[in-house]
């Protein structure tokens, strides 16, 4: 391992360092007592991850003994692919990270990406490209996107700067570059996108677990002013490289480059990329979504899908509040029964699924996940419940009257 951190480690002077620390260490008898070599394996990763983020040992006797790898600046994988990229089966199934892409409520845009899978410019029906192009038109009508990329571990920097040239201009002097012992190469893409979208606020999530390429996004993206990054500090591991194997079956991460932002000067090696919104990862969607929502209504106070879809998302703090009056509302509507389960109000109308309804006050409910429709329970003159009216947004109201 030490011969290959000196062979290959993008800085020749650190990798020195690094190599003697390594040998160093095993002289002394430091891992004399590990007799399993995945046990061994971990005390290595451990002793070489604080030295640089991406630094990974494992052990598989399945590996061969190969040479390690040479080349241009790599990606993550240790270099580009040779010819027509291979279809891998199980990133066809995983439809190369884009795990969900949806609309919330508000008109916004949502891309649930668990990875960054490399592109081949040269191939013009890429699959990974093309998983990219379709996610990106899914939600190009939207007012606003996010990007989630709280459980991303990293990737390849193609897809990263074709992602980001969606929502930049071309040839932007923005994009990472990577400096190794054989030169630099740009994070710029090959092929920037045809139709970047340059006013949509985009947001990003992140975590501790976004590593990585999962990295360069966002600090790309807030480097240039065009992204808010909400969230968590991410993992702080910036330069790619790839495993190669140090033999009797052992292989190490080895980092064969290094990022420097053209914006900021620097990466986000060790750091991590510091949020411009600071909340605790669960948290995130929800922060995210109420700061599009909060733009939105300020431009237009008007959209009503928007203003209550914000005041769904803040219903959550009444649920205590308005708990113990729950039962007032229990009863036979018409062909509809409302009853509490699980601390809320569920409807039930004949063989239609049921629904739940979350407290927005005043007697007025949301319909969880569906903040388009509201009920709003009314009382006569005795105080007491005697109906209420479904409401739906931009139609009439329809109002059912309590029967039992």
């Amino acid at each position: 391992m030490a011969t290959r951190i000196r062979d290959l480690y993008f800085d020749p002077r650190r990798a020195d360092e690094i190599a003697k620390g390594l040998e160093a260490a095993a002289a002394a008898g430091e891992f004399d007592a590990l007799t399993d070599p995945r046990d061994l394996a971990t005390a290595l990763t451990t002793r070489l991850r604080p030295l640089d983020g991406h630094f990974n040992v494992v052990f598989d006797p399945r590996l061969v003994d190969e040479p390690p790898m040479r080349g241009p600046v790599p990606g993550p994988q240790g270099g580009p692919p040779a010819g027509p990229r291979p279809v891998n089966p199980g990133e066809a199934r995983g439809h190369y990270g884009f795990r969900g892409v949806q609309i919330l409520p508000g008109n916004i845009g949502y891309i649930d990406l668990r990875q960054f899978s490399e592109i081949d410019f040269s191939d013009p029906k890429d699959p990974a490209r093309a998983a990219a192009d379709s996610a990106l038109n899914f939600i190009a009508g939207t007012d606003a996107v996010i990007f989630d990329l709280r459980d991303n571990g990293g990737g390849a920097p193609s897809m990263v700067g074709y992602l980001t040239s969606a929502f930049t201009p071309a040839n932007a002097p923005i994009y990472n570059v990577f400096h190794s012992r054989e030169g630099t190469r740009s994070e710029a893409p090959e092929v920037y996108h045809a139709d970047p979208r340059l006013t949509v606020p985009v947001y990003i999530l992140i975590s501790a677990r976004s590593g990585s390429a999962a990295e360069a996004f966002p600090y790309t993206m807030q480097a240039a002013q065009r992204a808010v990054i909400v969230g968590e500090a991410s993992g702080g591991a910036a330069n790619p490289g790839g495993m190669v194997p140090a033999g009797a079956g052992f292989a190490v991460f080895v980092s064969r480059g290094s990022p420097i932002n053209p914006v900021t000067g620097g990466n986000w090696e060790g750091s991590g990329v510091k949020p411009d919104v600071a909340v605790s990862w669960d948290k995130a969607l929800d922060t995210a979504q109420t700061l599009v929502l909060e733009k939105i209504i300020a431009a237009d106070a008007g959209r009503t899908d928007a203003v209550w879809a914000l005041e769904a998302l803040r219903s959550q703090d009444l649920s205590a509040e308005v708990a113990g009056n729950l039962p007032d509302y229990v009863g036979a509507y018409g062909d509809r029964a409302v009853s509490v389960e699980g601390g809320r109000l569920k409807v039930v109308a004949g063989r239609r699924p049921p629904v739940l309804l979350a407290p927005l006050g005043d007697d007025l409910f949301t319909v969880v996940g569906d903040p388009g429709r509201r009920y709003q329970f009314l009382r006569g003159d005795d105080g007491k419940i005697m109906g209420f009216e479904a409401i739906g947004v931009g139609g009439p109201p329809q109002r059912v009257r309590r029967t039992a």
